[in-house]
């Protein structure tokens, strides 16, 4: 089997001209002059792939960051300032943000490094090498082994490994499975724990259009904001200190001001997060027929909720725009990827290839039913699948509900036998901190109709799974299944509702307090809640997890064998990829046809004042009536906003850099068609691409908008 596994893999390396479509992919860098070097400079591309990723010497991927976990950001001065985009650096701002000084609504800009503002937990990592090791880390694997144990030998064989490479806080090492754990790649990053706020335009820019565009083309969204790293005085990286100084990367991307035509070669660097491509039909079902409607349901309804709160209060805005903003990102693009799933009917284009790999396991003489054995796989999993996700919707995003979750730490050491009275002072102390910065983005009322809307949903409950006893034991035996009569009592006598007498109680606790959160409401509702997850549907759930897993891993490995001489793109799982196409529009339906690019004529167009999504600022409409563009405009006469493109992307490459055939920035990716959200699933070349700010409207909004000319300065621009 090791010998199998491992020529396997050695022939997906091997050139071949059966590649897939070059509009579909996200590729991985070390192999990009062995598999896509020839056909990235056919489409156009004038540099060569060692430019893009070298170990032998500086190249692009020095200049890619991994920004906080989810998203992506670039190098664009030699000082370590990095773009990504607004939506990406959105909680960072809206922490620093105020009534009285309300960064949201206005922006921010600081005048010198100095007024620069940290934020503590945000890194930035910077990834310094891909080494495959599949060999070291498969070793003492067999076809033949049940997954658990295939599984403890894999995850030995990385410890093992990571230790070798000393990792260290700032050393992170890295060892991921790739083809559903056919293959490993190691990786190391430099991460950097000081990053701060530079600058971000005021949301009526950088988040022009809100929710109601997003994932929609034609766009007009400004979607950016500025951040620089800071190294010690080695320039390595460290912890936030006032004695930090600029970082000094090896590489910086150049500032293209020349626009895109339509037909431009394009590439993107960054780091996408996930994909499924290669899942079965079976799969697709309940992702699109049980789990997205479910998910799209409920997440209507808080939405519903928030919104209205957030129109009546500059408060509640503040405090709820990017809660608001994370529920409807998902809400939004599961609608758009059913839609596209039902279009191109991918479901059935699934049966159509499994149907072919069975022939071939017949021609194969290969004695499985891999296609059969998922359908019975699928069939058991379905309960208790929704069962995570009604527990994920209705619970864990409530988020008094996982406030409260947090204090079982504190009744493990209040209830213990041998009482720790350290132990409990520092507990409480922990929580009591974390109060001011909780309750500073917390509203009581729309916190209870949302817990309300989410335990009316979950009470109703209907697959064949445990529930939570707590329906029983309350809300039915003393309430009568009254919903709205539980939440009133709950908000009415629950402690995590008193701010302040939850913080004295914390301040003075000692180990017999627990008798106040013991009886607590919704302390019990929420414990109810974990602990059915935790003792009723987590350990089944993972059992016909691992099964399917197990099968995934088998099909996959079959299917490479299958394509055998053919490049199959990996899944994207947060590594650093290249995705390439061209500057291209689309048909979204009979009879319309998008163009590739938006201007700021677009904005006007589609001011409103009376909608907060579509408000204009005065200084943003007097720079359109004077024409004043400054060198940032397009040879058109017309200031360009966003211009689309057929690169395969998902969620983490917001803020991933767009390079033309030099190598050059000419724009921030920031999201996708509304129609190509399928695209996670299932590609069409026809109808996905890639949204991206013009790194041209970008500049101008820093440079003509907030007169923040000194980062002009930094960058080397390209004219």
């Amino acid at each position: 089997m090791k010998k199998l596994v491992l020529t396997l893999l050695i022939s997906l390396f091997v050139f071949s001209s059966n590649f897939l479509s070059a509009k579909e992919g996200m590729w991985l860098p070390i192999l990009l002059q062995k598999i896509n070097a020839d056909e990235m400079h056919r489409m156009g591309m004038r540099i060569s792939a060692d430019e893009i990723y070298s170990m032998k010497h500086s190249s692009l991927k020095d200049a890619i960051v991994h920004f906080g976990g989810g998203c992506t950001a670039e190098l664009v001065s030699s000082q370590g300032l990095i773009f990504t985009n607004h939506h990406c650096g959105y909680s960072s701002i809206q922490k620093h943000s105020t009534v009285e000084h309300d960064y949201l609504t206005d922006g921010f800009w600081a005048q010198t490094m100095k007024d620069e503002l940290s934020n503590p937990g945000l890194t930035a990592k910077i990834m310094n090498n891909m080494v495959d090791v599949s060999e070291k880390i498969l070793a003492g694997t067999t076809a033949e082994m049940n997954l658990a144990n295939r599984n403890a030998i894999i995850k030995k064989n990385i410890d093992a490994l990571k230790k070798e490479y000393n990792p260290t806080k700032y050393n992170e090492v890295s060892i991921k499975a790739f083809y559903y754990g056919n293959q490993y790649i190691l990786m190391t990053y430099t991460v950097f724990y000081d990053v701060r706020l530079v600058g971000a335009p005021p949301s009526n820019i950088g988040k022009f259009g809100g929710d109601t565009d997003n994932w929609m083309w034609p766009r007009h969204t400004g979607d950016f904001s500025v951040f620089r790293i800071y190294a010690n005085e080695n320039n390595e990286a460290s912890d936030f200190s006032i004695n930090n100084k600029p970082y000094k990367p090896a590489q910086h991307l150049k500032v293209s001001l020349k626009g895109v035509q339509k037909g431009d070669f394009t590439f993107v660097f960054g780091y996408p997060g996930r994909t499924q491509e290669y899942l079965p039909s079976y799969a697709l079902e309940l992702i699109t027929q049980k789990v997205n409607p479910f998910r799209i349901n409920i997440r209507r309804q808080k939405l519903d909720i928030m919104g209205e709160a957030i129109k009546k209060n500059p408060k509640t805005r503040i405090q709820y725009s990017a809660k608001y903003a994370s529920i409807a990102n998902g809400w939004k693009k599961w609608i758009g990827e059913n839609k596209g799933i039902k279009r191109m009917k991918a479901i059935q284009l699934k049966q159509n290839e499994e149907k072919d790999f069975v022939n071939w396991e017949k021609q194969q003489n290969l004695q499985n039913d891999i296609i059969n054995d998922f359908k019975t796989a699928y069939d058991s999993y379905t309960d208790y699948e929704m069962a995570y996700y009604y527990f994920i919707e209705a619970g864990y995003y409530q988020e008094l509900v996982r406030f409260a979750w947090g204090f079982s730490a504190l009744e493990e050491l209040s209830t213990a036998e041998n009482i720790d009275t350290l132990k409990i002072a520092a507990e409480a102390a922990k929580l009591r901190n974390r109060l001011s910065g909780f309750y500073k983005d917390y509203d009581q009322k729309v916190d209870k109709d949302l817990f309300k809307t989410c335990l009316s949903v979950y009470y109703k409950f209907p697959y064949d799974a445990p529930k939570p006893t707590v329906f029983k034991t309350e809300i039915e035996k003393k309430y009568d299944g009254d919903i709205a009569k539980y939440t009133d009592d709950v908000y009415q006598s629950s402690i995590f509702i008193d701010h302040f007498q939850l913080y004295k109680i914390l301040n003075d606790y000692q180990s017999t307090d627990w008798k106040i959160f013991a009886k607590d409401p919704l302390y019990k509702y929420a414990m109810s809640i974990l602990h059915n997850y935790q003792n009723e549907i987590r350990a089944p759930y993972a059992a016909q997890s691992s099964r399917i897993d197990s099968l995934q891993q088998q099909y996959m490995r079959l299917i490479l064998e299958k394509n055998k001489g053919t490049y199959l793109y990996p899944d994207a799982n947060s590594t650093l990829r290249v995705a390439y196409g061209n500057v291209d529009g689309y048909e979204p339906r009979d009879g319309v046809e998008y163009k590739y690019y938006t201007t700021l004529k677009g904005i006007m167009d589609k001011e409103n004042p009376n909608i907060y999504d579509y408000v204009v600022m005065p200084k943003l409409k007097a720079l359109y009536n004077n024409k004043d563009y400054g060198k940032y405009g397009d040879k058109d006469g017309e200031m360009h906003v966003c211009f689309i493109a057929s690169n395969h992307t998902t969620g983490g490459n917001s803020g991933s850099p767009v390079l033309n055939a030099d190598g050059h920035l000419i724009g921030l990716n920031f999201d996708r068609n509304w129609e190509g959200t399928m695209s996670d699933l299932k590609y069409d070349p026809d109808q996905c691409r890639n949204i991206t700010l013009d790194v041209r409207y970008c500049l101008f909004i820093i440079d003509k908008f907030a007169g923040a000319h000194r980062l002009i300065e930094e960058m080397d621009l390209v004219e």
